[in-house]
């Protein structure tokens, strides 16, 4: 157990003490003190690393399995002395343009919340420490935990998608740059970008239900007095996931304006390779009637009658680059 175990404290009136080892003993304490809650934290335990917090918590075995599974939607759960709810963290690495997202459970219960984190990019480093200074909300028992995770997943969201929406806009300048750049990569770029923003959007938009019933009432082990600040989760939840759809909506547009763009181009390139064969055309066509090597032709046996068609070939093909040109296909 000690090699999955992040971290184990009991907050007692919002400051942390070190309880008993067993976490049966150190529940007993908790619930015994009446203003303490016991708090553990595990990474990606095994079933059989799992199976003393399943037995001293007394967890559903079908949130215990989702847990140890991983690959969850975001979903809250109600379980006979517990509530279970599932989170998904998500990362941005601006320099491979890649959302990575990971997994946070949560098993909130009478005077304990137990945390299991799959992944990297989780939050609960930094809430633990932030709680740990906060002792007003650290008051409030096992809800504030819940609330100060979720407010620091979601929190996080926004950021991602300022970062995704400056990262856009560089995209969109070079999509529409006058010169064109190197557009061969562009259509695949602009599809490698949506997938990303499609995978923040599995993060973020499954988690709007479980926030709303947070919000609300009859959820278990969340007091009516912790609803407000569900609600102002929430709406930060509203705001990230208008922008992921925002961007959803604008890359399509880009992709759509790029396809439009490359097929006038090739339009114009084949126009100009029609105006290039049509003035190659009549110096053949002349070429190939006086290489047909008859003897009644009008002025084969003239002396000027070379340099004639000579001039006549590169006046034809002098008119031709003119009209062409006024009309736009060279």
């Amino acid at each position: 157990m000690p090699c999955v175990i992040v971290d184990c404290a009991i907050y007692r009136d919002g400051c942390r003490t070190e309880g008993p080892a067993d976490f049966s003993d150190a529940l007993d304490e908790a619930r015994a003190a009446g203003d303490s809650f016991l708090w553990v934290g595990l990474h990606e335990p095994t079933e059989k690393e799992f199976d003393l917090i399943t037995s001293e918590f007394n967890l559903h075995p079908l949130a215990v399995e989702d847990a140890l599974k991983a690959h969850q939607r975001p979903k809250l759960e109600i379980y006979n002395g517990s509530l279970f709810l599932v989170l998904k963290p998500v990362t941005y690495d601006d320099d491979a343009d890649t959302v990575t997202t990971g997994e946070l459970m949560l098993f909130l219960g009478d005077s304990f919340v137990v945390t299991v984190r799959h992944g990297e990019g989780s939050p609960l480093a930094q809430v633990r420490q932030r709680l740990e200074q906060e002792r007003e909300v650290l008051r409030h028992g096992p809800t504030s935990v819940l609330y100060a995770v979720c407010d620091a997943v979601v929190d996080h969201y926004i950021e991602v998608a300022g970062e995704l929406q400056a990262d856009l806009e560089e995209l969109e300048a070079e999509v529409f740059a006058p010169l064109g750049g190197d557009t061969r990569n562009t259509a695949s770029r602009i599809y490698s970008f949506k997938r990303q923003v499609l995978e923040f959007r599995r993060a973020s938009a499954p988690l709007a239900d479980p926030m709303a019933r947070l919000a609300g009432a009859g959820v278990p082990f969340v007091p009516e007095r912790s609803q407000p600040f569900f609600r102002d989760v929430n709406d930060h939840l509203t705001r990230a996931n208008e922008s992921v759809e925002g961007l959803d909506r604008l890359l399509s547009d880009i992709l759509s304006a790029h396809l439009a763009q490359m097929g006038v181009q090739q339009n114009d390139d084949m126009r100009k390779i029609s105006a290039w064969a049509a003035m190659a055309a009549v110096p053949t066509m002349i070429a190939g009637i006086y290489g047909m090597n008859f003897d009644h032709m009008w002025e084969l046996r003239q002396p000027w009658g070379y340099p004639v068609v000579v001039v006549l070939m590169a006046g034809l093909v002098f008119w031709l680059h003119r009209m062409f040109k006024r009309r736009g296909w060279l």
